[in-house]
């Protein structure tokens, strides 16, 4: 037998009492026919599919459109633990997925959680394979399902319940979809039911429209079915763009004159680096000028729409990757970079400009020492030491941009830039184009350190946030490395600190009077004569980078860190950063040997 809900029982109660009440002088009122709702009926259908519950706004924490997370919920995502209260919380998910593109991103839920169905019912699961069981009949990712997104009620409403006896026995109010979905889950409970027009519904756009009739609801719910984005993709809202405007991309291009590809992906294929070193300039006048060392190409675009409906057209004459019709995603200003991110489709294309260094960037000892004489790969690491494979290359680098890679099967053609680095003030491009290996070198290379006899740089993988390494010296690569001597330097005597900076806050008086013994066997110690702060310390990536850990030892637990960089390396300087993964912060530990 049927459940029934407590408006049933409110109506059944009433029915009783009004009809043990009733006399003779009661008169029947019967219900207006044309404004009757039916059990079944398509305009009861047309309603429970409005009130269905909308299960997409938490997609991005349950990837399900016909279910909902009660709220509040607790998840990890990438790492970093967030209690979710409301909206803002999906907006804080998605913040952190956005930071990389080609990452794996991972959202955990701490289960027990409580789920709301699609009647509004709720079940409790406790793992993701029950959350995976409930969600088996969902549709999937904007794909069609049976609710109705693009129209809602404006509550209050009211409805008149009849008999069998034409008795008007009850006026039911209806305050929100919880409350309509079970009033028509309960109409064949009921002998006559009608609504007490006018009533007031609220499209996708926010305007209203005052309904008469159960035709004018019909005709209303219907023409509102499917006309609007109904967001029941896996990510929150599809308001990156709400307000964005044709001006806002046209300043942007105005302010920021030099953009490279940050992300292009087209059918599936990274295509980015196929594309470093390449700098656009989108004029006022709709035309496009793309310049690659000595090479230039000529295009146009052309944006139009409004809000997340600005199409922008490129065309580049031998580019053909880029030319499509693009739909703007985002315009995303940061106080150091502007991103704009065009979207097609699972298609991807995404320009940076650093527009506060306009260029400015001083390069000259970059400059200098790349452009004179021959250049060897020493060091290069992807995941795993891949040296070896560049060992036959002899590198040159031309004032005019252009570059050569040369060994016994003959020379690659390159290219290279300076620009803006990512953690570093200063970047070097590398494009040898898509030959193997050579390809690997391709990326936007944050520069570590620059003498007339080594650069060394490092890039941060947008795929899974590891580090690549790779060094240039004057010599041929022997087998080792310019860093392989860091153990044997920093364990020969005793060293002081010379600097510590911790963003911008200098600390090194902090640090006054200690001598600090790096041994051997990984131990490290720093002394004063007074007091003595003991901790471990090693050197891996064939020295490019180091671990410090003094444990909770004051002040030098402030160089706890698994992965300082090692800037440059002399008989009696190291220089360490690191780049804080919480703020983004810089810190900057020099070691000076006494």
């Amino acid at each position: 037998m049927k459940t029934l809900k407590p408006i049933l029982l409110l109506v059944i109660g009433m029915l009783f009492t009004m009809t043990s009440c009733r006399t003779e002088d009661d008169l029947s009122i019967d219900p207006p026919v044309e404004d009757t709702i039916e059990a079944s009926s398509k305009i009861a259908n047309l309603m429970s599919r409005t009130a269905t519950k909308d299960g997409s706004n938490d997609n991005i924490i349950d990837n399900a459109s016909c279910l909902s997370v009660q709220l509040p919920v607790t998840v990890t995502v990438n790492g970093i633990e967030l209690e979710i209260n409301d909206d803002d919380g999906y907006e804080d998910i998605e913040d952190i997925i956005d930071l990389f593109d080609d990452d794996v991103d991972s959202v955990v839920i701490s289960y027990p959680v409580t789920i709301i169905l699609t009647d509004f019912s709720t079940v409790v699961v406790n793992s993701d394979a029950e959350l995976t069981a409930l969600a088996v009949n969902c549709a999937g990712e904007n794909e069609n399902d049976d609710d109705i997104e693009c129209i809602d009620f404006q509550y209050p409403i009211t409805a008149s319940v009849f008999n069998e006896n034409n008795d008007l026995i009850s006026s039911i109010t209806i305050n929100n979809d919880n409350d309509m979905y079970d009033f028509i889950d309960d109409l064949d409970e009921f002998a006559a039911v009608t609504i007490n027009f006018p009533i007031t519904v609220i499209f996708a756009d926010g305007t209203t429209q005052t309904i008469n009739s159960i035709q004018e609801l019909e005709n209303a719910i219907e023409i509102a079915d499917d006309s609007c984005d109904e967001d029941d993709d896996n990510d929150f809202d599809d308001d990156d763009c709400d307000n964005c405007t044709t001006n806002d991309l046209e300043t942007v291009f105005a302010d920021c004159t030099q953009w490279t590809v940050d992300k292009l992906e087209r059918n599936d294929n990274d295509l980015e680096d196929n594309y470093v070193g390449y700098v656009f300039e989108f004029n006022s006048d709709g035309t496009i000028l793309v310049t690659q060392g000595s090479n230039t190409f000529n295009g146009t675009w052309e944006a139009s729409g409004s809000g997340n409906n600005i199409s922008v057209v490129i065309n580049v004459t031998g580019l053909p990757d880029f030319n499509d019709t693009w739909n703007l995603h985002e315009i995303e200003q940061d106080d150091d970079e502007v991103d704009v991110d065009l979207r097609l489709g699972d298609d991807r294309l995404r320009f940076e400009s650093d527009c506060q260094s306009g260029g400015n960037i001083d390069d000259t000892a970059m400059v200098n020492a790349l452009t004179s004489g021959d250049w060897y790969v020493t060091y290069f690491f992807d995941d795993t030491d891949e040296t070896a494979d560049f060992s036959d290359y002899v590198f040159n680098f031309a004032s005019d941009n252009t570059a050569t890679a040369t060994d016994m099967n003959g020379t690659t053609n390159g290219s290279w830039s300076t620009t803006s680095g990512d953690e570093t003030e200063l970047g070097l491009n590398l494009n040898f184009g898509t030959g193997m290996p050579l390809d690997e070198l391709a990326d936007d290379w944050d520069v570590l350190e620059v003498t007339n006899d080594i650069i060394r740089l490092k890039d941060i993988s947008g795929g899974d946030g590891s580090e690549d390494f790779l060094t240039f010296e004057r010599t041929p690569f022997d087998g080792g490395n310019g860093n392989d001597d860091l153990t044997t330097i920093l364990s020969d005597g005793l060293w002081i600190v010379a600097s510590y900076t911790e963003d911008a806050d200098d600390q090194t008086a902090n640090y006054t009077g200690y001598e600090l013994n790096f041994n051997i066997d990984g131990t490290v110690s720093a002394s004063n004569g007074a007091n003595t702060n003991n901790g471990t310390w090693s050197v891996f990536s064939s020295g490019n980078q180091m671990t410090l850990d003094f444990g909770t030892n004051m002040p030098f637990d402030e160089f706890n860190d698994d992965d300082w960089d090692v800037i440059s390396v002399s008989s009696t300087e190291v220089v360490l950063r690191d780049i804080s993964g919480g703020n983004g912060g810089t810190d900057t530990l020099t070691l000076q040997k006494l």
